[in-house]
């Protein structure tokens, strides 16, 4: 019998993403209900999905991998008492299965004792009606019993990631993620791109408490904030000190843009100061456990430390690690700032005082367009995070970056934007080469350009540019007079 799955489960379990699963749904390729498609549609669009049972455990385990190709295996698993948890659930559904089908065995069986008994009281032509009757329910029942369908591959996947993990809904949003291993319920939802409301993320200020609808959870760290007696019966608790123990649906607070986020001063620490090329460099700051950063992708902090004055920087990381911040240094354009980092000025362990953030060069709020990104140079800082953010969120059915250097070394890890595009069917990078004369006239129209011959009609997706101002300018200009509308287009100026 063919089982009915959610988006985000069915994408898990054949091991592509959601957009891709969104995609087939609008091109009428499989078949959806209620937002849900049947198991059976979905072998029907993935037949390489159709696995022997010693298959399964070979297919889950590739997708473990490639859900947490950074992690160590031995967090894979929840912790020995949510696990348990979740087999007791697993336990007592096949038993309710089980009873039932006792029932519905014994009621059989009475069935065909009663017509037995009928028949030897009846008349002839009623006796042999229910004789008849009586040869129908056995030949149905031996046909049901010798018959039995072939298992659904994907409903035994389904149920054996249920003990892994949990998948949680979020309300009013409909947002979905899932929660793996020993990760609270917030450190999983911004690892899947969602800005819930925090503040410490070390259960004391109460900013991630939210209510549970459905479902059940348990507590994994120590938290000093208390919730009052009627929270507790309301059913609510941090976000930052529990996990799932089955599937949730869950009222949380998320943020709808830059406005929601709140300025913040963090005293974090030099993690690497290291060159990634003569004229840039990269400055990995990790911030205290107990004040995380609070950001959205795409947004730059003020970063100051005694000998070297301020600058204001794009943040080169995603949200989804939020204690550890990337930023790509630029030589020429990171004045007083960037001569002092480049001179030796931060080494690992100093203190580096970031504020922020700011700006609102991020993706807008629940659009699924395609997603075109153009940086220019030290452009690209802002870009890797909104291409990490948009990765993690998982609702584009494409995303090409266009990378322009004005320079031989220009294009700095180069290897990782290769490794996305190997890595996902949905996205794409083209590397472009410029010499950047007095003009930057030429130089954008060389990307946009590039841009027209890879897609007839640009008009339909979110563009986002970054890079100098003049290159910025051009690009802007240029793409609106080929009918980008102004609210599809966003620049970050750097």
């Amino acid at each position: 019998m063919s089982q009915l799955l959610t988006l985000s489960r069915a994408a898990r379990l054949i091991g592509v993403t959601r957009a891709a699963l969104q995609k087939r749904i609008k091109d009428g390729e499989l078949p959806s209900f209620d937002g849900m498609v049947a198991s059976e549609d979905l072998l029907r669009a993935y037949p390489s999905a159709r696995l022997e049972d010693d298959a399964m455990l070979e297919r889950l385990t590739t997708l473990k991998e490639e859900a947490f190709g950074k992690r160590v295996r031995e967090r894979a698993l929840p912790n020995s008492l949510v696990l348990a948890e979740r087999l007791f659930e697993q336990s007592r559904d096949l038993a309710d299965v089980r009873a039932h089908l006792q029932r519905y065995h014994a009621m059989v069986v009475r069935l065909q004792e009663r017509i037995e008994e009928e028949a030897a009281s009846a008349g002839s032509e009623t006796r042999r009606a229910l004789e008849r009757l009586g040869s129908l329910l056995q030949e149905e029942l031996e046909r049901t019993l010798g018959e039995l369908p072939p298992t659904d591959a994907l409903a035994v996947m389904d149920d054996m990631l249920k003990v892994m993990s949990a998948h949680v809904v979020l309300h009013p949003s409909r947002h979905e993620f899932f929660v793996e291993g020993n990760d609270s319920i917030l450190d999983a939802a911004l690892r899947a791109g969602i800005p819930l409301n925090f503040g410490c993320s070390s259960g004391s200020c109460g900013l991630c408490k939210a209510r549970v609808v459905a479902g059940q959870v348990q507590k994994i760290r120590h938290h000093d904030y208390q919730l009052s007696e009627m929270e507790r019966i309301q059913g609510y608790c941090l976000l930052c000190s529990h996990t799932p123990v089955s599937d949730l649906v869950i009222e949380a607070l998320e943020a709808g843009g830059p406005a929601d986020i709140p300025e913040q001063q963090i005293a974090a620490r030099v993690k690497t100061a290291a060159p990634l090329t003569d004229r840039v460099m990269l400055l990995h700051l990790q911030t205290p456990r107990s004040s995380r950063l609070r950001f959205l992708a795409g947004q730059s902090v003020t970063l100051g430390f005694p000998a070297g004055g301020e600058a204001i920087l794009p943040i080169a990381s995603c949200p989804c690690d939020d204690r550890n911040l990337q930023f790509h240094l630029d030589r020429e354009a990171g004045g007083i700032f960037a001569e002092r980092v480049f001179a030796g000025g931060l080494r690992s362990g100093d203190t580096v005082t970031v504020r922020g953030p700011w700006g609102d060069f991020v993706l807008r709020q629940g659009g699924q367009h395609p997603l075109l990104f153009i940086a220019c140079d030290a452009g690209f800082a802002p870009v890797k995070s909104l291409v990490e953010h948009a990765m993690a969120a998982d609702e584009s059915d494409r995303i090409h970056l266009y990378r322009l250097a004005t320079g031989s070394d220009g294009h700095y890890l180069a290897n990782l934007c290769r490794a996305w595009a190997d890595a996902l069917d949905n996205f794409s990078y083209t590397a472009l080469l410029a010499d950047r004369g007095s003009d930057w006239g030429p130089t954008a129209d060389k990307v946009v350009s590039r841009l027209t011959e890879d897609y007839a009609d640009i008009s339909k997706f979110d563009v986002y540019v970054a890079g100098p101002e003049g290159f910025v300018g051009q690009v802007t200009k240029s793409l609106s007079l080929r009918g980008v509308a102004i609210d599809r287009l966003s620049a970050c100026v750097i």
